[in-house]
């Protein structure tokens, strides 16, 4: 076969493949069936598997040794699967259509040998913050190199500060990428994974979610992700990044053809700073520009871009997966931490023209529909008056119900996430509470819930208490799936009656 046409499929020298070790460390959720009475009174025995060394990255010689009991270990004790985050930057590192699934393959037929199933995740976004971050996986080496002879190709805020998270949507179908657009970049390595993995994909592989932002979300890097988690706490408002050329040329031909040339030179200049308080912004105060002529016109630009890039690659999946019977899904971002204000600002710089006069996500929804995806959200556990306490202007539970009620409408299968780390009964009767807005009154409810970011702690006897309460309350409700994070590895654990109410979900 060519070289620009073969994944590398068989094996190959050391230095090609990609480590199942890496692959493990970097971004694998196991799945594992929640036992009524764990044996012997203790916890699953998922503990063990999850919380040794192994998962953590190249930190331990061990590791290596370890992987091979891991997944025998794991289907004993009553694992369904494995979510596998398809990094781009690992698959396409060196090349363009050089694609090594070495590593990925040998996950899927060890899944395969042990009954396993596997969900994957496209993830055409960077991972990390750094070089210095255990987990970092940049973009591909041969598209920084085109961002470092193009800046254009990242995307830019107004003070010129680039994001490398994410290729800029400017320049979506446009050859910016060794004659290639981003689009079809995204496209040639799902097709790959399509060819390589076919004879997996519906029996085996049962899930894919495709990345469409940064973090995987559907969105602009407003903040940047690793910041995310102390955003809400603090504020921030973000930055529009629509000052990449690719960004202001559209931006100025949209400009142009209303006869507004004056409105096409960047975004809003009174907008924000990193942190301030929106009232003190002319754009985002109650009776800012937000709602003006000029303001309607940006916004409905910004986010219509946004729109337009989901809508391409939502369409590119689909097309490339028909027929495989697997279920797609994308996901949206949580912005809530100004959803108390008028022009909800954080969730407009993030590219979701949502305030207290629109509804920015039933358009989102509808795409999502438009192609028979489930969506996922996170928020479930989180609840108004808390998150008041620490920002006034914080309203997860509301935001979090206006997505809900546009999934319902709009007739779309859900998957829903927490968002924060440590939960107590109140946070779980949250979930519970969420979970039925959305699910009760409908015929057929397709709804899933993904409990994330889960320490080990929770796995000690006077934790798992209340936790094995809160799933055989879900089970009743709904799908239920959980989430281990041990060093970059998730355990994932399910009721047996989930199966029940997965719908086109995943069940496992």
């Amino acid at each position: 076969m060519g070289r620009g046409e073969s994944p590398m499929s068989g094996p190959g020298p050391a230095s090609d493949r990609v480590p199942a070790k890496r692959l493990f460390g970097w971004g694998t959720r196991i799945r594992a069936q929640l036992q009524p009475t764990p044996p012997e009174g203790g916890v699953p025995g998922v503990r063990k598997a999850a919380g040794g060394r192994g998962w953590s990255h190249g930190a331990d010689d061990k590791a290596e040794e370890s992987h091979g009991a891991i997944v025998p270990a794991l289907a004993a004790a009553g694992v369904e699967g494995v979510v596998m985050e398809v990094w781009w930057g690992l698959v396409e590192r060196e090349f363009p259509r050089i694609y090594n699934w070495q590593g990925y393959l040998e996950i899927v037929e060890m899944a395969k040998r042990f009954g396993l199933k596997v969900r994957a995740v496209m993830a055409f976004h960077q991972c990390g913050s750094g070089p210095d971050d255990l987990f970092w996986i940049p973009l591909p080496l041969w598209v920084l190199e085109e961002m470092d002879k193009d800046p254009d190709v990242s995307y830019a805020d107004r003070f010129g500060r680039r994001s490398m998270e994410y290729i800029s949507l400017g320049c979506d179908v446009l050859p910016v990428l060794h004659g290639r657009s981003p689009i079809q970049a995204y496209a040639d390595l799902m097709r790959s994974f399509r060819d390589t993995f076919r004879s997996f994909l519906g029996g085996i592989i049962t899930g894919i979610q495709v990345g469409l932002g940064p973090g995987g979300e559907l969105r602009y890097p407003s903040c940047p992700t690793q910041k995310l988690t102390q955003a809400s706490r603090s504020g921030e408002l973000g930055e529009f990044q629509c000052y990449d050329k690719y960004m202001l040329a559209s931006l100025r031909a949209c400009a142009y053809k209303i006869g507004m040339r004056e409105w096409g030179y960047g975004g809003p200049i009174d907008a924000s700073s990193l942190m301030q308080n929106p009232e003190s912004t002319e754009f985002f105060r109650s009776d800012g520009s937000w709602n003006s002529p000029y303001g309607e016109f940006f916004l409905e630009w910004y986010s219509g871009m946004l729109l337009l890039h989901g809508e391409r690659i939502c369409k590119e999946a689909e097309t490339i997966f028909r027929g495989n019977e697997v279920n797609m899904s994308g996901k949206v971002g949580g912005f809530h931490w100004h959803y108390g204000t008028q022009s909800h600002p954080s969730e407009l710089t993030s590219g979701y023209y949502n305030t207290s006069a629109r509804d920015g996500y039933i358009p989102i929804v509808r795409m999502f529909g438009r192609y028979s995806f489930t969506m996922c959200c996170s928020c479930f556990e989180m609840q108004d008056t808390e998150e008041q306490q620490i920002n006034p202007a914080s309203r997860p539970e509301s935001f979090l119900k206006q997505l809900l009620l546009a999934a319902r409408i709009c007739d779309i299968p859900l998957e829903g996430e927490n968002y924060s780390t440590n939960l107590d009964n109140e946070s779980f009767q949250q979930v519970l509470k969420m979970s039925k807005f959305y699910s009760d009154g409908l015929e057929m409810p397709s709804f899933s819930f993904n409990f994330v970011r889960m320490d080990k702690n929770l796995f000690e006897p006077h934790n798992w208490v209340s936790f094995s309460r809160f799933v055989r309350q879900m089970s009743a409700v709904n799908m239920f799936q959980a989430s281990l994070d041990s060093g970059g590895g998730h355990t994932t654990l399910s009721p047996p009656s989930a199966s029940a109410f997965a719908g086109t979900v995943l069940a496992y």
